[in-house]
């Protein structure tokens, strides 16, 4: 297939080509800015930034393929894996965090002492990590990544479906992501009945959840991702469906956090058994009753969300506004 560069023919600017043009100039210059905070472990905000910007570039880049004749090093598995050698180390500080902000204070003095073990243990796991990420930054595949992208802002090139419209083909570009996360199998566990008439949940007890979560866990977490993908992509084109997308997005939002902060629970409590086994659960019990808690609390909470979704009005006023691009 010939390529046609900005050279040969001019884009408007309400084309595919243009728009994804702004977006990874936008998502770039954005991300790239935290690079130096990043190398000297001196901000955790600057980690967490750099690390959300490497995901929506990868939703970019997927989203616009079709369109950008993009260099061979930017591509979804390089950007992907500096995403994760960055998510590792965001990980820690986000353990941390929590246990911080959401156990320590409600512990007694004996098991605030004993957590201070856990704290070590990041410390020295974050040491270890730290130095990925700096492997990351010196390896010829960020490098090249780096540069051939800024390379390719200056000066783009684009496939021939470049010149379509937005009105042409921005609800086909959004259509299979959602249909994707609709219907995720994740969204069925815990349900009893799926008829529209009479969606039903199952009533488990804490410690039922707990095993259904360690046996589908991974499903529920899978589809965060779905609805982190769906997000970033809405984000690509908000401003082409004005205040459309509010609802909708505030709800899907709500399933990134929730189901995230399930995720959380259930790394936290492997993780602390991890490092507690040699003196048994005796050590752990009031943060894991503490933790018990929570994650029920969350799957109530969960379970409510979860019905919505199941809705039919729910699913199809999401494809309806997909389709009514402004």
């Amino acid at each position: 297939m010939k390529l046609i560069t900005t050279s040969v023919i001019k884009l408007s600017a309400t084309s595919l080509g243009n728009l994804g043009h702004q977006a990874l100039t936008k998502i770039a210059d954005k991300t790239l800015n935290f690079e130096k905070s990043v190398k000297k472990y001196q901000d955790p905000t600057a980690l967490h930034q750099m690390r959300v910007g490497m995901r929506r570039l990868r939703t970019a880049v997927a989203s616009f393929s079709s369109f950008l004749d993009l260099p061979s090093s930017v591509n979804d598995q390089n950007i992907g894996k500096i995403a994760r050698t960055l998510g590792k180390l965001r990980d820690l500080d986000v353990l941390k965090e929590i246990l911080e902000r959401d156990y320590e204070p409600y512990l007694s003095s004996r098991q605030q002492s004993s957590l201070q073990r856990a704290f070590s243990a990041i410390s020295q796991e974050r040491e270890s990590v730290c130095l990925s990420v700096q492997k990351i930054f010196k390896s010829e595949l960020y490098k090249s990544f780096k540069q051939d992208l800024l390379e390719w802002l200056k000066n783009p090139m684009y496939n021939p479906l470049a010149q379509l419209q937005i009105q042409q083909a921005v609800p086909e570009l959004l259509l299979p992501q959602i249909s994707r996360f609709l219907l995720h199998p994740g969204w069925i566990i815990g349900m009893e009945t799926l008829d529209p008439g009479g969606i039903t949940s199952i009533k488990w007890t804490p410690e039922e959840l707990e095993k259904n979560l360690q046996i589908q866990g991974e499903i529920l977490h899978d589809l965060r991702k779905n609805a982190k993908r769906v997000r970033y992509q809405i984000d690509l084109f908000d401003d082409l469906y004005q205040q459309s997308f509010t609802q909708q997005l505030g709800q899907i939002k709500q399933v990134q956090e929730i189901l995230g902060n399930l995720q959380d629970s259930m790394v936290l409590n492997k993780w602390l058994l991890d490092i507690f086994k040699s003196e048994g659960e005796s050590s752990l019990t009031e943060i894991m009753t503490l933790l018990s808690t929570n994650c029920y609390q969350l799957w109530q909470q969960w379970q409510t969300l979860q019905m919505e979704f199941l809705k039919t009005e729910t699913r199809k006023n999401l494809y309806l506004t997909v389709l009514h691009l402004e």
